[in-house]
């Protein structure tokens, strides 16, 4: 992404190296400086392509000024507190981010010297430890390709593990590298961390796994040990219009075994990946010719996919007679609740139609007594418990209005249940939510 006033992807997220060195080559200077606007374009790339939960590592490259005017990052920081709710400032990301700013420029420049502290609240506001790097001498080519180097082998460290099914095993790289993860409640919080070792569970349709709620998602890519022992990354791109997955030439790999059944048998692999954690393992397709392997690892726990059950008591259909297999979605073991006693006043329509479904009844007494008395007791217990009080006597006042305009032909009954209704509501000792009022007895209800 290039940046100015304005901001311009330059390319989408890619694995295409060419693609991105031919776009580097083609960056333009602009009218001016505004790290604001590059912040904002940042968020709208990431949400728009990994979502809300995926970490990112984001590098700003700037020749180290921050910028003149009202568009300078002094003036973004000292305004930050005062943007509206609709266009806040981009910092914290809506993402987990680190920030990691790098100036083409030497330590004593004292451009840099002045807008080092800038920088540095910058990244302390993403909350997330970044880091500011910049060169001790005159820069060259090489002090920055050394710099840059220096930077990916800090921050892009690889996940190297081990893929495992029963005899099975592969190892396997992760990238990007997954990061331990704090899930958080009302009370406590926990980190759960990956294990090394990801173990096949089992086997899932892809239609049955669905699209479940995940905290992450990474390319699967073998990794082989030569005589030197350094790793080795293996081609795990698989050419959709040919069937043959493998090729005698290439070293054979349970990972890019695994990668061709579960294309071809259109199956995801449920693997634990830490203490009753669990992810899916797919084939995922990134163009029309050539698939990968992809790990997406859910939240913890074994209830992460509400609609398979507990994962934990997951097993083989073979174990079983076909009467005995169920199907997905498996149905909960406690039986819901679609009780219609809550209330749900958040627009005055709501309310509107809660009074109007109680006055139905009451222009039907004596026929609705029992149902005049059920609405009119869930009313009044949800204004109690809301602290609604002026909704008691307003009810009220409508049962009087409707006593002096009811027919001549109405029955008796209706009149007296009406005002009965209309007292109790304004009775400050049957204020207690617990209270229910019960219909008035009459000569005409009694038999």
């Amino acid at each position: 992404m290039a940046f100015s006033s304005l901001y311009e992807e330059k390319c989408p997220f890619t694995r295409d190296y060419n693609l991105i060195k031919g776009e580097l080559k083609n960056i333009d200077d602009y009218d001016k400086t505004c790290i604001e606007t590059a912040l904002h374009g940042v968020n709208q790339m990431v949400l728009s392509e990994w979502g809300n939960n995926t970490a990112c590592q984001i590098i700003l490259v700037t020749d180290g000024s921050t910028g003149v005017g009202p568009m300078s990052l002094k003036e973004s920081l000292a305004t930050a507190n005062q943007r509206s709710a609709k266009i806040p400032f981009p910092v914290p990301f809506s993402f987990p981010a680190k920030l990691h700013i790098i100036c083409l420029t030497t330590a004593s420049d004292p451009c840099f010297i002045k807008s080092k502290p800038l920088y540095q609240r910058l990244i302390d506001m993403t909350g997330y430890d970044g880091t500011i790097s910049v060169q001790d001498t005159f820069s060259n080519e090489a002090s920055v390709t050394s710099m840059f180097q220096k930077l990916a082998e800090e921050i892009y460290s690889t996940f190297k593990g081990t893929l495992k099914c029963g005899n099975l095993e592969s190892k396997i790289i992760l990238s990007p590298a997954p990061v331990p993860y704090t899930k958080v409640t009302d009370f406590d919080s926990q980190t759960y961390n990956l294990w090394d070792v990801l173990d096949v569970c089992g086997f899932v349709s892809v239609g049955d796994v669905g699209s479940p709620m995940a905290i992450s998602r990474h390319l699967i890519l073998p990794a082989t040990s030569s005589s030197n022992k350094t790793e080795h990354v293996v081609k795990n791109e698989v050419d959709i219009t040919d069937d043959d997955v493998m090729d005698d030439s290439k070293t054979p790999s349970f990972c890019v075994l695994l990668h061709g059944a579960l294309r071809v048998e259109n199956m995801a692999a449920l693997v634990t990946v830490g203490e009753n954690w669990f992810g899916f393992i797919y084939s995922w397709a990134d163009s029309k010719k050539k698939s990968n392997l992809m790990l997406t690892i859910l939240s913890p726990g074994s209830d992460a996919v509400p609609w398979l059950g507990d994962l934990n008591y997951l097993g083989s259909s073979d174990s079983f007679s076909s009467d005995q297999v169920g199907s997905f979605p498996v149905r909960p073991t406690e039986k819901r609740s679609y009780s219609q006693n809550g209330v749900v006043w958040i627009r005055q329509a709501g309310l509107q139609s809660d009074i109007q479904k109680i006055l139905r009844h009451a222009r039907k007494l004596p026929e609705k007594t029992q149902q005049f008395y059920k609405e009119l007791n869930r009313l009044r217990k949800a204004a109690i418990s809301l602290g609604f009080l002026d909704l008691l006597n307003g009810l009220a006042y409508i049962f009087e209005q409707e006593c002096m305009q009811l027919p001549g032909t109405a029955h008796p009954d209706c009149a007296l249940q009406l005002q009965h209704a209309a007292d109790v509501l304004r009775k400050t000792q049957n204020r207690d939510i617990k209270y229910v009022i019960i219909p008035l007895q009459t000569n005409y209800t009694s038999s």
